[in-house]
């Protein structure tokens, strides 16, 4: 499940503005202390502006040998997209040491505010930069899917987001969990799964398949013409969450976090989290 850990390619719009954005992004994850919107610096809806933002802090981290293994697809409920006045998703990158399936406690990044949200994570067996790339064509294109937990996490206080502020803070990224079962595209169709999370056996949100931007492979193929297009393609090994299939809610310590996925009656994975410590 490894993307090569290279750092991203792609040109990066630069400008005091950008360069003092990240900064302030930088600061909050050195100190765990959150920081005002960075909207006043880049605007609230410049989408160049922001994911150059972004792009400064992965390379950051990247630069710091931090391994990128996949990336993440932000805003693809359409109830989250009115709530902040945009019309589109976003993106953000994943790196190994987020991977909570994996990395220990200690050396996870630090979190400040986080949520919790269940999401279908692909996994891939081939690139994706083709010219023609749409749910059909990218569908061939994963080798697995797993339920998935995704703890996001926000720089900004309070959460106090507009789109490019989620943008610069790297989709709002702070953790991810992946179940132990793979599952292949050819035992279910995306867009008609089912989930239900609970926290504390107390179930918190449910969701569909079609609430992930009408079909979670729909969300992949945007995200995969849209990395294509900044010069940073997906890659054979990746890992993407494909987006929220319901809505997020708070997460505080020791809380148990279980999320299930289903096709009709059939349970096709599951997923256990608990927050040890902030």
């Amino acid at each position: 499940m490894r993307g090569g850990g290279r750092v991203p390619d792609g040109l990066v719009t630069d400008s005091p503005a950008v360069r003092a954005a990240a900064e302030r992004l930088s600061v909050a994850t050195a100190t765990g202390a959150p920081i005002a919107p960075v909207r006043d610096l880049i605007g609230r809806d410049d989408v160049e502006l922001a994911y150059a933002v972004q792009r400064i802090g992965v390379r950051h981290r990247a630069g710091a040998g931090a391994e990128l293994v996949g990336r993440k697809i932000g805003l693809t409920s359409p109830a989250v997209q009115q709530q902040l006045g945009v019309d589109q998703p976003d993106f953000g990158v994943l790196f190994a040491d987020m991977n909570v399936t994996e990395t220990p406690v200690a050396q996870r990044p630090p979190l400040l505010q986080p949520k919790i949200e269940a999401e279908l994570a692909f996994v891939l067996r081939a690139d994706l930069d083709d010219e023609q790339l749409d749910a059909i064509s990218v569908r061939g294109a994963v080798d697995y899917a797993v339920a998935a937990l995704e703890i996001v996490d926000s720089r900004i206080a309070d959460w106090d987001i507009s789109f490019a502020d989620t943008v610069a803070d790297n989709a709002s990224s702070g953790w991810f969990v992946l179940g132990a079962e793979r599952l292949s595209l050819a035992e279910f169709e995306p867009r008609e799964i089912a989930m239900n999370m609970t926290i504390d056996d107390e179930i918190v949100s449910t969701g569909t398949g079609s609430a992930c931007l009408g079909d979670p492979l729909i969300a992949l193929a945007w995200l995969a013409r849209t990395a294509r297009d900044f010069g940073d393609p997906l890659r054979a090994g990746e890992i993407v969450l494909s987006g929220a299939l319901g809505p997020m809610a708070p997460l505080r310590p020791g809380a148990r976090v279980r999320s299930e996925l289903f096709s009709g009656t059939k349970t096709l994975g599951a997923v256990d989290f608990t927050l040890e410590e902030i």
